[in-house]
């Protein structure tokens, strides 16, 4: 059963990046577009701005290296992430809660799942984050920020209660000066440490262990 679910996953990601190949071009006429005023999420309403294959495969083999179970991810997009995710959930029998501000992008990454095989492992909530996640309490083990950058402290800060000795969070498009600010806030609380990833794309965030005297 977990072998047919890996293959639907793997043709379904394989037709993603297919249809993802003219990105660049799609966000450089978002830019242009908006050249005279600040950019919104709804300006890459037809961008996929997913991580890359190699982002994507190494996310699988972490999550079931660690065997996480709990996964938040902060930018659904049209689902190519989440189903790197589910890759590893699947293995690891965990749960995936996402988010998607752009209702149009969270309808066809709900489709993606569903051509997947993978929707029951999921749960798409559709509207700001701060919102849809602002009643989150259960233990979260891996939390994934991967949306519009100006939000990751918040989001973060938000969800930190929920946070445990064994919680990693990954944040992608590191290199990006909001992201960078955000990364320069917890790299001064002492209780994380933050491991660069990709040349600087990705960051890697835990909690230090406690040395035991």
């Amino acid at each position: 059963m977990i072998t047919k679910q890996q293959k639907q996953i793997k043709e379904t990601l394989a037709d993603l990046y297919t249809d993802s190949k003219y990105d660049r071009l799609k966000v450089m006429k978002g830019f242009a577009k908006n050249i005279f005023k600040p950019m919104q999420p709804s300006t890459f309403k037809d961008a996929y701005l997913s991580i890359s294959q190699e982002q994507g495969e190494d996310l699988y083999q972490f999550i079931t290296k660690n065997n996480i179970k709990n996964i938040v991810e902060f930018g659904t997009s049209f689902g190519i992430s989440t189903l790197f995710l589910a890759q590893g959930v699947i293995e690891t029998k965990g749960r995936i809660i996402t988010t998607e501000l752009i209702e149009s992008k969270a309808q066809k990454a709900i489709k993606n799942f569903k051509k997947a095989g993978v929707n029951d492992l999921i749960e798409v909530r559709i509207g700001n984050a701060l919102e849809t996640l602002e009643n989150h309490t259960e233990p979260i083990d891996l939390l994934l920020l991967d949306g519009w950058k100006d939000l990751y402290l918040s989001i973060f800060q938000m969800l930190e209660s929920n946070f445990h000795a064994g919680t990693f969070i990954y944040v992608d498009n590191a290199d990006m000066s909001d992201s960078q600010a955000f990364l320069k806030t917890i790299s001064q609380n002492s209780k994380y440490q933050l491991q660069t990833k990709y040349n600087g794309k990705a960051v890697l965030i835990n909690i230090k262990k406690i040395k035991e005297s």
